[in-house]
């Protein structure tokens, strides 16, 4: 293990905590009943197990366990949310308001949608990454059924202001969806507060297992209707069909649990490693922060370099670490991350780009020692155009 690169890519996945997978374990073998089988104890050790995450997830967002139903992950959540309310509200309106910035899980579902006849309003961002509320405001229509902002963005951490955006929707009685996979478990975050109705969620980016996530389905003080969009069996309350994957379920749970527990303190430690890593970066000239400097996830550090080419640079930096330089779902395309061309970077920019995923594992000697490579790739990259230059 020594050997590997140092993993600083948290926001495409998180390792599995050890005491998830231990978690885990017992309902692969001893404890493998289905949860829909009511009739022995096998069944009822799952269900109870089921029962058991419902509650962790709910308290975490402040919802109800009944609000809760499970899914695949974050991507089913939101095509759930977003096609769901278009089928369900129909009637009502076909116009949804959405940001650029927005995961392709939310982004395509609506570009589907449009497809379809619907109206998709896709806002700007600001140069920091925030949405502009005056604009948001402007765009809202009679007959706009559904807004969907994401919580915390996947490539450039920005936390968005989820309070102002859901008394904004409320006050015009308008179903507000967020994607918070990348919040749940390392921001505070409350469904009631906040007046948010959808709320989609996953497990593998807080240190739980892949293949697991939840939308959370406001039921009371506005009941919301979803259409489902997976039939068969009825399961979660007629919402989402298939047999609930209760390992997977038990380990969403303990993530969300040692996640809570450990918020406070994990804020602040990955605070003070993404500051350490930035005051190094930022000694070089032409170093840009990507996003708002402080209203961002704890743990991200997104920077685009001038003067250097992307290729060479993501080459230059694998040796020694794992990074990205934009989402891990879209960096196999050619083009530059649609995020970083909405903050108005040029395309060399865009390309030039590296997004530091800091989480639970890193120490203060990774993050040192991946300063000095940065920096070492990057000022070399720059001699080498300089000599070819003249």
């Amino acid at each position: 293990m020594s050997n590997r690169p140092i993993y600083l890519d948290c926001h495409a996945t998180t390792p599995v905590d050890e005491r998830v997978l231990a978690a885990m374990i017992p309902y692969f073998t001893e404890k493998f009943g289905n949860p829909a089988s009511v009739n022995h104890v096998y069944g009822w050790e799952a269900e109870a197990a089921v029962k058991q995450t419902r509650e962790i997830l709910a308290a975490a967002i402040n919802a109800t366990p009944e609000e809760i139903v499970f899914t695949s992950g974050a991507t089913e959540a939101n095509n759930l949310a977003i096609k769901g309310v278009a089928e369900a509200y129909f009637s009502k309106g076909q116009h949804i308001i959405t940001v650029a910035t927005e995961h392709g899980a939310v982004l395509d579902p609506c570009k589907y949608l449009k497809s379809l006849g619907f109206e998709i309003t896709i806002l700007p961002v600001k140069k920091d990454g925030l949405i502009d509320l005056t604009e948001l405001e402007k765009a809202l229509r009679p007959d706009t059924i559904l807004v969907s902002v994401m919580a915390a963005n996947n490539e450039i951490g920005v936390l968005q202001p989820l309070a102002s955006i859901g008394e904004i929707c409320r006050d015009r009685q308008i179903t507000f969806h967020t994607d918070a996979a990348q919040a749940i478990g390392k921001i505070p975050l409350d469904v009631q507060a906040m007046k948010i109705d959808l709320m989609s969620l996953t497990a593998h980016k807080v240190y739980g297992p892949k293949g697991i996530g939840a939308l959370y389905v406001r039921r009371r003080n506005p009941r919301v209707q979803i259409a489902p969009q997976q039939h068969g069996g009825g399961h979660e309350r007629g919402m989402r069909s298939g047999t609930l994957y209760t390992p997977q379920i038990v380990g969403f749970g303990k993530a969300v649990e040692i996640a809570l527990t450990e918020q406070a303190t994990e804020i602040q430690r990955l605070t003070e490693l993404r500051e350490r890593l930035w005051l190094q970066l930022s000694t070089l000239e032409g170093v840009h922060l990507n996003g708002h400097p402080t209203q961002r996830l704890a743990g991200n550090l997104s920077i685009s370099v001038e003067g250097v080419d992307g290729a060479a640079l993501s080459l230059g930096l694998q040796p020694v670490m794992a990074v990205s330089s934009g989402s891990a779902c879209s960096s196999a395309t050619t083009a530059p991350s649609h995020v970083l061309t909405a903050l108005g970077h040029s395309e060399q920019l865009a390309y030039a780009s590296i997004r530091f995923g800091i989480g639970r594992f890193n120490t203060v000697a990774e993050i040192d020692q991946v300063a000095q490579q940065a920096i070492a790739t990057i000022q070399g990259l720059r001699k080498q155009k300089t000599l070819v230059q003249q």
